[in-house]
């Protein structure tokens, strides 16, 4: 089996870091409800890889969580629905729920930090 390399180009958003009260606990939800892949750094430091292997990133326990309406992370996935009921299953809350006939399919959610964290599911396969 081939493994997924980034992409390495200038501009390109690569690393996230997560404010997380127990990064366990966050790894476990990120890993169930978007597939990202849990692991450790260099450092031994709780991470992941995106479900495409271009972006990376790491729970921090010394930052508070993104709970207002600024920035927001979207998370492309291919089924929407499916991926709101496993947010549900795995803790995480609909803080906006989705609209297949809207002009955008998205929805928001929070993690177990409470990070408020943004779906989006490409247009085409919205009638699927």
């Amino acid at each position: 089996m081939d493994e997924k390399r980034p992409d390495y180009a200038n501009g390109k958003i690569c690393y996230i870091i997560i404010p997380a009260d127990d990064p366990q606990r966050s790894a476990n939800f990120f890993e169930k409800a978007v597939e990202w892949k849990i692991r450790r750094d260099n450092h031994g430091s709780l991470s992941f890889d995106d479900g495409v292997g271009q972006v990376s990133g790491m729970w921090i326990t010394d930052a508070k969580p993104l709970t207002d309406t600024g920035l927001r992370i979207h998370i492309m996935v291919a089924d929407i629905a499916a991926t709101v009921e496993k947010i549900k299953a795995e803790g995480g809350t609909i803080v906006r729920d989705f609209d297949l006939n809207a002009s955008e399919v998205t929805a928001e959610f929070t993690d177990p930090a409470g990070n408020i964290w943004g779906l989006y599911q490409e247009r085409a396969l919205a009638g699927k």
